[in-house]
Formats: C-alpha cells, sequence, structure tokens
C-alpha cells in the first residue's frame, strides 16, 4: 500500500518533473542528451569488445560524479576478475555521465536512469537484463528494489553511508523505506554508525556488512602523476600553488577573500579554482576579473603560465585529481557553505595537505579521522581559510608532515572494494572468473 501511495505520488508531481527537467535543460543543454533513456526509451547499447555472449550482465547505479568515483574501484575489480561480462553503469546526471566516460572508456556501457515510475522500472530492467544490481551509496528507489526482488535479481548497496539529516528525513516514510530496505541482499555500510541507522530504518540485520570506505582504495595512475609534473612545471615550479577544488556559489566569493588575503603572505601565490560544476566555469572567471584578479581558464592554459595570472579556472571533467597533485595544498569545497563537504581522500592519497571547512557532515567520519591522526585541517571561515594556507605554503616541512600522515591514513584504511567484492561475487555464480581471484577476503560478522 505504501509504495502504491508512493507510486501515485509521483505520477501527481509529474508536473513538476517535468518544469525540473526543463530548468536543468535551460541551465545545462547536456541535459537534451539521450533525453529519451530517462524515460526508458533509446536503451540499445552497443556490448564492449570483451564481453561473452550469455554472461551475466552487471548493472551499477551511480548518480553523478561522487558516485561514480567511489564505483571505479569496484568496477575495475570487477573488470579484472569477471572479464567476459558485460557492465552497464548508470548515472542521473550528464557530469556523472561524462565522469564515467572518462574514467573507465571500454570497460563499461553508460545510460541514463530512467524515473522511478514502474512503468519505466519494468521498461528498463527488460531492455537491461541485469544479472545482479548495485546501488553506489545509498540510492533508495522502492520500485525499482521492489521490481528486481520480484525478478530475483539480487541488490547489493555498495560503500553505503547514511548521515543523521537523511536518516532523520526517511524517518518521515519509514514503512515504505523498511519495505525497500527488506528487499536488499546485502548492504556494505561504509562504518557503523550507518550500519545501525540502516537496521533502525529496516534493514534485515544479516544483510548488513561494515566493510569500510570504497574511495579509500583509489589508484593514482602513474599517467595523472606524470601530467602534475608537467603541469607543475607549466606553472611554475617555485611558485607557490593552492587549489580550492569543488566548490559551490557563495563559497567562492569567500575563498577570493582568502586568496586575496594570502597574496599579500605569499607574493607570486596562485589559486586553481575548480567548481563542483565545470558548466559554471565562465561566471566563475567573470567573479575573479569582478575581485580584480587577472584570471585564465585552464583548457586555454599553455606551455607556460604568465606570473600575470592570480587564478586558473577548471573549466573540464576530470582533471581535479591531477590539479590538485600539482598543489601545494588543497582546499575541499562544499565545506565554508552547509552543502556537507565532498572527497578529502583525493588530496591525502597524493601527499597534499587537505584543509576543509565546518560543514562536513557528508563525510564527518572521514573528516574527523583526518584530523585526529594530524592528516589534515579544519577552518572556520575565509580568514582562517587564509591564515592556514599561507601557513602550509610557507613551510615545506609542515607541508610534508600533514601530506606523509593523509598518505598514511589512506593506506591504513584501504581493503574495501575486496570485501564489497566478495558480497558481489557470491551472486554471480554462472559468470566466468578468473581463478587467481584475491577478493575472497572475509568480511565481518552481520551487524547485531
Amino acid at each position: 500500500m505504501d509504495r502504491a501511495l508512493y507510486s501515485a505520488a509521483l505520477y501527481l508531481l509529474s508536473p513538476i518533473l517535468w518544469i525540473k527537467l526543463l530548468l536543468r535543460i535551460s541551465r545545462d543543454r547536456e541535459y537534451l542528451d539521450r533525453l529519451p533513456q530517462r524515460f526508458a526509451y533509446g536503451l540499445k547499447m552497443p556490448e564492449p569488445a570483451h564481453c561473452d555472449t550469455g554472461q551475466p550482465r552487471i548493472w551499477i547505479h551511480a548518480v553523478s560524479v561522487g558516485e561514480v568515483n567511489a564505483a571505479i574501484p569496484l568496477v575495475t575489480k570487477l573488470h579484472e576478475q569477471f572479464p567476459h561480462c558485460s557492465i552497464v553503469l548508470t548515472t542521473m546526471t550528464p557530469t556523472g555521465a561524462r565522469q564515467a566516460s572518462d574514467s573507465l572508456g571500454g570497460k563499461i556501457s553508460h545510460c541514463y536512469l530512467p524515473y522511478d515510475y514502474p512503468g519505466l522500472v519494468k521498461r528498463f530492467l527488460r531492455k537491461i537484463q541485469p544479472a545482479i544490481a548495485i546501488f553506489m551509496e545509498t540510492e533508495i528507489w522502492p520500485n525499482y528494489l521492489a521490481v528486481c526482488a520480484r525478478k530475483n535479481i539480487p541488490i547489493v548497496f555498495a560503500n553505503t553511508r547514511l548521515s543523521e539529516k537523511s536518516y532523520r528525513g526517511y524517518r518521515h516514510f519509514k514503512r515504505l523505506i523498511s519495505e525497500s530496505l527488506t528487499s536488499v541482499d546485502e548492504i556494505a555500510a561504509q562504518a557503523q554508525m550507518d550500519a545501525g541507522r540502516l537496521i533502525k530504518l529496516g534493514a534485515r540485520n544479516d544483510a548488513v556488512h561494515i566493510t569500510g570506505n570504497i574511495k579509500f582504495d583509489m589508484v593514482v595512475s602513474e599517467e595523472t602523476r606524470q601530467a602534475a609534473l608537467n603541469l607543475r612545471s607549466s606553472l611554475g615550479a617555485q611558485r607557490p600553488v593552492w587549489i580550492a577544488g569543488s566548490t559551490h556559489p557563495q563559497e567562492e566569493r569567500q575563498i577570493l577573500r582568502a586568496h586575496t588575503e594570502i597574496r599579500r603572505d605569499c607574493p607570486g601565490v596562485l589559486l586553481i579554482l575548480v567548481p563542483r560544476h565545470p558548466e559554471r566555469s565562465g561566471e566563475l572567471a567573470k567573479l575573479c576579473a569582478e575581485n580584480k584578479f587577472k584570471v585564465l581558464l585552464y583548457s586555454n592554459l599553455g606551455h607556460s603560465l604568465s606570473d600575470e595570472i592570480d587564478v586558473v579556472v577548471g573549466n573540464t571533467m576530470g582533471k581535479l585529481p591531477m590539479l590538485i597533485s600539482a598543489s601545494d595544498a588543497a582546499f575541499i569545497g562544499g565545506s565554508l557553505v552547509p552543502v556537507g563537504g565532498h572527497n578529502v581522500l583525493e588530496a591525502s592519497a597524493v601527499g597534499v595537505p587537505v584543509v576543509f571547512g565546518p560543514h562536513m557532515f557528508n563525510f564527518q567520519k572521514i573528516s574527523d579521522q583526518i584530523l585526529a591522526q594530524g592528516a589534515g585541517l579544519q577552518v572556520e571561515d575565509s580568514r582562517e581559510l587564509a591564515e592556514t594556507i599561507s601557513r602550509l605554503l610557507k613551510d615545506p616541512s609542515l607541508r610534508m608532515n600533514y601530506g606523509i600522515e593523509g598518505q598514511r591514513f589512506v593506506g591504513d584504511n584501504q581493503g574495501a572494494v575486496d570485501r564489497v567484492f566478495a558480497l558481489v561475487e557470491k551472486h554471480l555464480p554462472k559468470a566466468k572468473s578468473l581463478p587467481s581471484s584475491k577478493a575472497r577476503n572475509s568480511f565481518n560478522a552481520p551487524v547485531s
């Protein structure tokens, strides 16, 4: 009954969905790309050349960029161990689609996930015919979960986290959420706190496992490291460089105020400013110019950068890890404003000191652990940001200490991808796996 009411509400709210979609299209024309797929049409996708007919198809859903980044280690592991299987990755946003294409290339087929209307769900699953459904982080779509369960398609929630804010929101619909979570075969929770909240919402105890955070298992490729070295040479090897990545509106004004102060302490300092959504790069470049900074878009950067340039604005997808690697210190956006923060591990993994603001509720445990281990710094406002970045830029030994602790923190917490893979693997008995699988590491007992 609860799911029927949910579906009825979706149909009643369809005009609002169309209005929101049209608004998104007006701001970002990429939302027109493959628009029929959002309604379960035009789903014919070419199989990658390595796939064998008759092998199980693995479906992974990752909403946007953050979830795609979390999926990368798992997709890589699945591709290595089940090389003949096809992997379909779905996203909801064009930025997620671009990140999937840039990062995973020929390992996957991509399409947009149709909305959670019963008819669209049935048509999508009929077209895709997955042997397993993997939802990255916390994506509770009642109709998808119900239809997968009815079709005996195993469901795995991977890298699942549930903030206190999300938990309180889901509690308003506890019967619907409980019914949905009961359908899930395996839930790989990042931490005990996440597991406890999911069980309170109705997840089965025996389905919940604490596996850690897959994002610790990121691998910085040699290609990325070399590109960072080349970029640093272009920027000026001796020039102080800091980066503000995954930034949001209102936050960027604070960052530019901080940069004004940093320039007084560190003459010649360069800021690399990378908005969370690259389509905002034009407005951000204009904001920099209004604040009397000489600005250049990253795509216009040549073999060398003039000392007169104060700010380089990132305007391309998939370059953030490389840009962080080329910097002396990194501020992680979404944290000076109440967005909840973004992934700090990309900086820690390459030994770059990480700084973030007071609003890190989406990454609360990781940010607390980073602070406890002396692997990063937290600031309250633009004034503290300026003081902290200036201190790091002027003290190479301080930067090195924070960088070393960051890399140690990442290394000490790796292994989640193997534990999640083990949960997925047991639901793919017909897949041709490589005999040397190392993924059968034991994971913790079900949460009680």
